[in-house]
């Protein structure tokens, strides 16, 4: 259930696709419940709680009425998606071949974190970028994800924040799958702000940087406080969903108002950073040690042809995913683990523009451009609500998919014609939008299988979609923050790191958690009920809370200083935390009957 108030609301993200799958049908004026624990609470069964069978029984029966209450259960439904997991694990596979199902589920989870990986890096952010360049907006305000404070927002901070975001929102419009949510939100905190963050500790010692890092974590203990306030009363309102993405816009204003006042304080130039201040890379400097912004993907797919060539070659060198003098530099790793991203990239090379300012011909490639006139609405189409749009047929004869490739087509043929190979259009930031949405579009639709085959897999092993949140979602989700901050340190920028720890996830918390409830509510439903019927969930609220107050007292009494025993501390607190966590889960530990 999507009003249009509620998208108006969203902004630029649910215009790009957050779009998926409405919720279950509640009465009029009953608020939203999701349930944040266990599939089927504990100490009772679906049954006692007035619901039919819960689909977590599946395991309890006998293997040969597995596929039959799968398909007669509407709670083994999945809302959204491509694959319904659960009838091919259970009905496909025979009982014996369950390990192979499984198998092949994990490969294939692992797989959708490549794809939120690349599209994210490659293909979202650099359109961001250039969208923000012909809008002439400063990247702060562009970006609203803050990851080095003072030196303004790169984008991989977005980057890696989207398939939180996206992921979250996906999770949160199913109420069986909002613990998944809160579980990785939570989860993916804890993680940072420990194992991250203690990492860089350990690669690098260092002196934080004082003022950017207070600020950071005092706005990420407010919103932490926020959402344990929220759980505590079970239920968010419209003002308090506004509250979450008005704070944010607070922290994008404090942020972008500081660094306005220091730069005033020390002039326009680069002034060698105070002693408080994070490293500033220079543009060369960044390109060359992140290696995720526009330009690496340009370098990466640079043609080695001469400038004047014909379409059918531009067009063969535009979609080869290989630059062949990269690949014989490279490790054995780098080559096998490219080799899995080929297919990912050859598909989006297809479907998704890439704008590139910092280039002279701003990446215009007139073949490719023109195929993306056709296959960029046509992917968003077919995507969108997992293709239900795409397939409507119109007065029941023609396809939507039908009339969107039929315009697409024409509009192709004029633009190849209007255009040559070797100066872009003017209208060529147009594409940028292109790419930005189809991008997202990408990033939405896999989101929704990651969270559909994490869902299952909580059923086959009988696990709350919490437990799976704060260890699966959550670390897959921070292999970006992971690489990018470790690479950071040890390149010689380990306050950067340290500040993108507490800075870009802020992103996640307050605007996944804002706009996936926001997203959730009607005209005559204003409220969304949280109902977190698991003491996993508090442990997680408070692990999370603990660790920010830990650091909040521990880098200040260290004068800043971090060493190797500050990064052993946070790491072993993060070990604690998982084996607490995992006791829980399986109920080992657990609240004794009053």
């Amino acid at each position: 259930m999507r009003p249009a108030g509620a998208l108006s609301l969203a902004g630029a993200l649910s215009l790009a696709g957050v779009l998926v799958g409405d919720s279950r049908a509640q009465p009029a004026g009953t608020p939203l419940s999701l349930d944040l624990g266990h599939t089927v609470p504990p100490g009772g069964d679906a049954l006692s709680h007035g619901r039919g069978p819960d689909c977590w029984e599946v395991r309890k029966r006998n293997s040969s009425e597995w596929c039959r209450f799968v398909r007669s259960n509407p709670d083994c439904r999945l809302d959204g998606g491509f694959l319904d997991y659960l009838e091919g694990v259970f009905c496909v596979f025979p009982p014996r071949l369950l390990p192979l199902a499984v198998t092949l589920y994990a490969l294939w989870l692992l797989y959708l974190f490549i794809i939120l990986g690349v599209t994210a890096e490659k293909f979202f952010c650099p359109n961001l970028s250039a969208i923000s360049t012909n809008l002439k907006l400063s990247h702060n305000v562009a970006v609203f994800s803050l990851m080095f404070p003072l030196h303004g927002v790169t984008f991989l901070a977005f980057g890696n924040g989207a398939p939180d975001v996206f992921s979250a929102v996906v999770a949160f419009s199913d109420p069986r799958t909002a613990g998944l949510a809160i579980g990785a939100i939570f989860g993916a905190g804890v993680f940072v702000t420990t194992v991250v963050a203690g990492g860089i500790a350990l690669v690098k010692p260092f002196t934080a940087a004082s003022r950017p890092f207070l600020r950071d974590v005092i706005f990420y203990m407010v919103a932490v406080f926020l959402t344990f306030m929220i759980l505590y009363f079970g239920r968010i309102t419209l003002g308090e969903a506004l509250g979450y993405l008005g704070l944010y816009v607070f922290y994008v204003f404090t942020v972008v108002l500081c660094t306005w006042i220091h730069r005033r304080q020390r002039g326009d130039g680069l002034a060698p950073p105070a002693p408080w201040e994070p490293e500033m890379l220079t543009d060369a400097e960044e390109q060359e040690s992140l290696g995720t912004n526009s330009g690496d993907y340009g370098e990466e797919y640079q043609p080695l042809l001469p400038s004047r060539e014909t379409s059918l070659r531009i067009l063969t060198a535009a979609l080869s995913p290989l630059d062949y003098r990269k690949w014989r530099r490279k490790p054995w790793y780098w080559r096998l683990f490219k080799v899995f991203k080929v297919p990912v990239e050859l598909v989006l090379l297809l479907t998704v523009p890439v704008v590139d300012p910092d280039k002279d011909d701003l990446n215009w490639k007139r073949p490719l451009n023109c195929l993306h006139v056709l296959t960029s609405p046509l992917l968003c189409v077919l995507t969108l609500k997992s293709g239900a749009y795409g397939l409507y047929q119109i007065q029941g004869i023609f396809p939507v998919w039908g009339l969107v490739t039929l315009v697409g087509s024409v509009l192709a043929i004029i633009t190849f014609i209007t255009t040559s190979n070797e100066e872009p259009p003017k209208y060529h930031c147009v594409f940028a939008f292109l790419g930005f949405l189809a991008s997202a579009m990408w990033i939405n639709a896999a989101a929704t299988e990651l969270v559909n085959i994490l869902r299952t897999l909580g059923i086959i092993f009988q696990l709350s979609n919490t437990v799976l949140g704060l260890t699966l979602l959550a670390w897959g989700n921070s292999i970006g923050d992971t690489f990018s901050d470790l690479t950071m340190a040890r390149q010689g920028y380990p306050r950067m790191a340290f500040s993108a720890c507490f800075g870009g996830i802020i992103f996640n918390i307050l605007v996944g958690v804002g706009l996936g409830c926001l997203l959730q509510m009607t005209s005559s439903q204003l409220v969304v009920k949280l109902e977190p019927d698991s003491l996993l969930v508090w442990i997680l609220a408070g692990a999370l809370g603990l660790s920010l107050v830990f650091s909040f007292v521990s880098v200040p009494a260290q004068c800043f200083q971090l060493g190797k025993a500050y990064g052993v501390c946070l790491i072993l607190y993060y070990l604690a935390f998982l084996c607490v966590a995992l006791l829980t889960e399986f109920r080992v530990i657990h609240l004794s009957a009053i």
